[in-house]
């Protein structure tokens, strides 16, 4: 309710985010904000910089951008024609937008390696390492490694402190996506799945997912400051005048790609002000609760199998429903085919019946399976017990 005020708000004041004179207080929240959340990531004194983007997408493609920027200076007169064949580095199981900025930035997609995970889908660092030598014996340049806090399907985390060792080693810049799980470092419960996030060069983080910000709101960081404002400038003069009467660094829009920038911040500093950082912790503590009472109702439930062993480690959980014609059927290739099919009809029917909607999707060699994600804390313990009736319901007939 209180970041619906403030998306209101900022819609009346209908104001641009690029200079100070034009939105001297929006600028300044987010100037105090972005130095709060760098805080949290464990950068000393909230040190370095940062933007909102139009979301995680554009912010990984921002580190990316930054990241090349930082080994290559040259690149951003001359272009890719002058620097060597670069190569980033992802698990398997990282979001697509990794590939997305390599093409849009002309890196390609090809030139994003992607690092095999273990059963949890967690990034392997031994594999990490085995590929950064491999291209680096191939002649190309490995220039970043982004690591995930919470992947998409199964919410794992990546082992960031093994990654930033190896990151380190070999001189490569750390990127963490935590679009998705990076609001744990509002929980004291949960933040030390990001043990080692501090150590990162750069850190996509939204709060309109966990955090329940209105969308759009997406913040990359980055640890160096002055770095973004060297990659992106332009020096426009109509816009950025070098002789105005207040301090220059609070003219943002040089920094950023766009220049109509939305203001995004409010959203988020009215709904920090209006809860605490215990508000937001006591939220998002409840989402990760129901998901471990959900994986607990089904762990040894009849008619259910998990994806993998273990309580989720995020609010994702990730099961197979099984029909009772599949039960006693044996392990074989019949009955994966058939599997795959069973959560396609049961999503159906429940949209068509508009009870619920959980997504499903295969991965790997896994048929199509459930996954669940919780990230509205206003359900309850009777939510999750109903879906479990529903599904039982819509998928005894398969």
């Amino acid at each position: 309710m209180v970041g619906l005020a403030a998306d209101w708000l900022t819609s009346a004041a209908n104001t641009n985010m690029f200079t100070y004179e034009i939105a001297p207080v929006f600028v300044l929240l987010e100037y105090v904000t972005l130095r709060k959340m760098r805080e949290m990531v464990g950068w000393p004194g909230g040190c370095g910089d940062g933007i909102f983007s139009p979301g995680g997408a554009i912010s990984n493609m921002y580190a990316m951008l930054i990241a090349r920027f930082k080994m290559f200076p040259e690149v951003k007169e001359k272009g890719m024609a002058a620097i060597p064949r670069l190569v980033a580095f992802t698990s398997e199981h990282s979001h697509f937008s990794v590939k997305k900025g390599a093409a849009a930035l002309g890196i390609g997609t090809d030139s994003v390696i992607l690092i095999r995970c273990d059963e949890r889908g967690k990034m392997i660092p031994s594999d990490l390492e085995r590929r950064i030598l491999e291209a680096k014996q191939k002649g190309f340049v490995p220039f970043l490694v982004s690591a995930t806090a919470g992947t998409t399907v199964y919410g794992a985390f990546d082992p960031l402190i093994a990654i930033a060792d190896i990151c380190k080693k070999y001189k490569i810049w750390m990127h963490v996506d935590g679009a998705w799980g990076g609001g744990l470092l509002m929980s004291r419960k949960h933040k030390w799945k990001l043990n080692g996030v501090e150590r990162a060069n750069s850190v996509t983080w939204n709060p309109h997912k966990m955090m329940g910000v209105p969308l759009q709101c997406s913040a990359l960081l980055v640890r160096e400051e002055g770095l973004m404002q060297s990659c992106n400038q332009m020096h426009a003069s109509y816009l950025f005048q070098q002789d105005k009467h207040y301090d220059l660094s609070y003219d943002t829009g040089d920094k950023a790609l766009q220049c109509g920038r939305h203001v995004d911040v409010f959203k988020l500093w009215l709904m920090w002000r209006a809860k605490g950082t215990t508000g937001f912790e006591a939220q998002i503590d409840k989402c990760l609760e129901l998901a471990e009472y959900l994986y607990n109702k089904i762990k040894n439930r009849e008619g259910y199998e998990m994806v993998f062993d273990g309580k989720p480690q995020h609010t994702n959980v990730c099961f197979w429903y099984i029909p009772p014609s599949l039960r006693s059927m044996e392990d074989n290739e019949e009955r994966m085919s058939r599997l795959m099919k069973v959560a396609p009809v049961i999503k159906a029917r429940m949209m068509e019946y508009g009870t619920t909607m959980v997504s499903y999707q295969p991965l790997g060699d896994k048929v199509n399976f459930f996954r669940m994600v919780i990230s509205n804390p206003a359900a309850t313990h009777q939510d999750i017990d109903f879906l479990i009736d529903e599904i039982e319901r819509l998928g005894q007939d398969l």
